[in-house]
């Protein structure tokens, strides 16, 4: 009697092929950042509102000042000694709010929203996702500034052509200054971004950011005037407005000097975040 040997199963062949192995790049990461801030509405918005500030408010600056030397009206300090470089980059404090605000919902939103979580469970490591998302939007508004800045600029040049503030892009130090208004905006961004990773609250970061900004170089009048000549020209927004001056004395920084400070300031940021970022949960 002859037994049949069982035949071999065949392996079906109608299984799915095993996916590559995810690989996570500093390009990817980029990217990723890159499209989740232009999906928002709410980048548009407030892009648009800081060109708008930078722009418009530098002509409506100059429009003022040609308006009172036709007129033959006073002069107040501010304007007694401005330039068409100083006119043009008169809406920086109203754009600096903005980005800076954006900046803290680049980082904070995604707090707020548990979107975090996926991002992090994404990029296991976690400091690539924070140095991308201050890379991503830094150039941004790097960009925005550079437009806004030398468009004011350009334009103001034409309306103050024959008063005593005229100014030419061909000027010493006006170039200098212009690109220097620019990285300060993007320094800017780049900080509220740091808050935003570092505080993880929109309105917490909003609210420091502010406060270091505007609120504390005001409350440096209130300290006796030996101490404010030590410390008022190495605050954030003191050492950043040096960096785009045309004009400087004794108790203002030097353009490389703000610079050099201003980043240290960002780097301080950075670096509270980068820890924060990394020793605790999301």
């Amino acid at each position: 009697m002859s037994t049949v040997a069982p035949s071999a199963t065949s392996a079906p062949t109608d299984l799915p092929a095993a996916r590559p192995a995810y690989k996570v790049t500093a390009l990817r990461v980029l990217r990723s950042e890159w499209a989740k801030l232009w999906s928002l509405r709410s980048t548009w918005i407030t892009l648009g509102l800081a060109l708008l500030f930078l722009v418009a408010f530098g002509l409506i600056a100059a429009s003022q000042f040609k308006s009172r030397i036709s007129d033959g009206r006073p002069m107040d300090r501010d304007f007694a000694a401005a330039s068409t470089l100083s006119l043009s980059l008169f809406g920086t404090n109203f754009s600096q709010l903005a980005l800076g605000v954006l900046g803290v919902l680049v980082a904070a939103g995604e707090y707020s929203t548990g979107m975090i979580r996926s991002t992090l469970a994404a990029v296991p490591r976690r400091l690539p996702v924070l140095w991308s998302k201050a890379t991503v939007y830094g150039v941004i508004a790097l960009l925005l500034g550079t437009a806004g800045a030398f468009t004011a600029f350009l334009v103001d040049s034409r309306i103050l052509a024959s008063t005593r503030a005229a100014m030419t892009i061909s000027d010493a130090g006006v170039v200098r200054g212009l690109f220097g208004a620019a990285l300060y905006l993007a320094l800017v961004g780049v900080i509220g971004v740091a808050l935003g990773a570092l505080l993880r609250s929109v309105a917490g970061g909003i609210a420091v950011l502010v406060a270091s900004l505007m609120l504390i170089p005001g409350l440096t009048a209130l300290l006796p005037s030996s101490w404010q000549d030590h410390i008022s020209p190495y605050l954030p927004s003191h050492a950043g407005q040096a960096m785009f001056a045309l004009q400087h004395d004794a108790t203002t920084l030097s353009p490389t000097a703000g610079l050099v400070v201003f980043l240290g300031w960002t780097v301080l940021a950075l670096a509270g975040a980068a820890v924060r970022l990394v020793r605790t949960d999301a």
